[in-house]
């Protein structure tokens, strides 16, 4: 299979198990019973465009869909996706040793060491003389991709071939964090399983089983983490709850905003280290900004994301007038953030002048 050296985990997110290692999986009921369904019915479609936003548990879908599928001896319907972590096929997928899974994902540059950003055709054209090797065994062979919409179209291509004419026992699973980039006629050879966000309370309960201590009000969690396991990881390692909470009181003080607290907001971005903060920082301006053009459109937030942020929207966004200023403000600091950190502008006065920026804007929209 690809990749086979354990220690090589770009799709997982730093601080959490990987997928495979994951032995339960929170919120999408709704998915995993339509997997046994149709392997109830002897109806298993050879391919499942497994798609939702990041973070949401699609991975772990598709590693308990194939180690279900692989550990499956052919004695009736099953219950649940469940395998024993003792299962021998538990075992070897967790060492990423079994002869009947192959795992397509970005392959690190060979000149550099460093992950590549797409999965390239050399790695699709490996599936394929895996596919003819292992033909002869008559085994079953789980194909998981993480994430397809990260093929380059060689590697696309060469993916569709394979899905135009299936090897018989062998089920195709397709992480799609984007679906409407994959090529329509790979959409159309797939069936499609929906991930949804996370409710609060399935938020919690999977933060609580990655080992982090989540700390936050279950919905106040899923706003700001988008109902995403993987989000809500990376806003607790940097403190997120906490920065939100500094930029909701920020806003609170318009049009005079407290100048220190902004400077504090700002500082330890530069470098290396203060990169994952910079990241942080950046995704919750954005949720702020777009919360506050929600607001005003007359569609407020369904949870406070942080405590007496309401009032603050209320205030700040008080009619569409006020949203759209806030939605054309929005479009504009994401952009010119995005821009400063490609160009490699100091962090903190980028930081420091957004929010100088959303403070002027305030200041207009309360002047009427």
């Amino acid at each position: 299979m690809s990749e086979g050296d354990d220690s090589y985990e770009p799709d997982r997110v730093e601080g959490t198990p990987h997928p495979r290692r994951t032995r339960v999986l929170f919120g999408q009921e709704d998915a995993e019973a339509r997997i046994l369904e149709a392997h109830a019915s002897d109806r298993l479609h050879h391919a499942w465009l497994i798609a939702g936003p990041r973070g949401v548990g699609k991975a772990t879908l598709a590693w308990r869909i194939a180690r279900f599928l692989l550990a499956d001896d052919g004695s009736g319907p099953a219950g649940s996706l469940d395998v024993a972590p003792d299962h021998p096929v538990a075992v070897r997928v967790e060492a990423l040793s079994d002869p009947g899974l192959f795992l397509v994902r970005p392959t690190r540059n060979p000149d550099t060491g460093t992950e590549r950003r797409d999965i390239t055709v050399d790695v699709a054209r490996s599936l394929r003389d895996f596919l003819h090797l292992s033909a002869s065994d008559g085994r079953r062979r789980a194909i998981i991709i993480d994430a397809c919409d990260q093929m380059t179209v060689q590697a696309a291509n060469a993916l569709l071939k394979l899905l135009e004419e299936p090897p018989p026992r062998t089920t195709f699973l397709l992480v799609a964090h984007a679906p409407a980039r994959l090529l329509p006629t790979i959409r159309s050879r797939c069936r499609r399983l929906d991930c949804r966000p996370l409710s609060g309370e399935d938020l919690t309960r999977a933060i609580s089983a990655a080992g982090l201590d989540a700390r936050v009000e279950p919905a106040a969690l899923a706003q700001l983490a988008g109902g995403s396991v993987g989000e809500a990881a990376r806003l607790l390692q940097q403190d997120g709850p906490g920065i939100y909470a500094d930029l909701a009181a920020l806003a609170d003080g318009v049009p005079d905003m407290d100048r220190g607290r902004l400077q504090g907001l700002s500082s330890g971005l530069a470098g290396t280290a203060g990169r994952a903060k910079l990241d942080t920082t950046a995704r919750l301006i954005d949720l702020l900004l777009s919360r506050l053009a929600r607001q005003g459109a007359g569609l407020p937030p369904e949870a406070e994301a942080t405590p007496g942020e309401a009032r603050v929207l209320a205030r700040l966004a008080p009619d569409p007038a006020s949203g759209r200023i806030w939605a054309e403000l929005h479009q504009t600091l994401s952009s010119r953030i995005a821009h400063g950190r490609a160009v490699n502008l100091d962090p903190s006065a980028l930081v420091l002048d957004t929010g100088l920026r959303i403070n002027q804007t305030g200041r207009e929209i309360l002047r009427g």
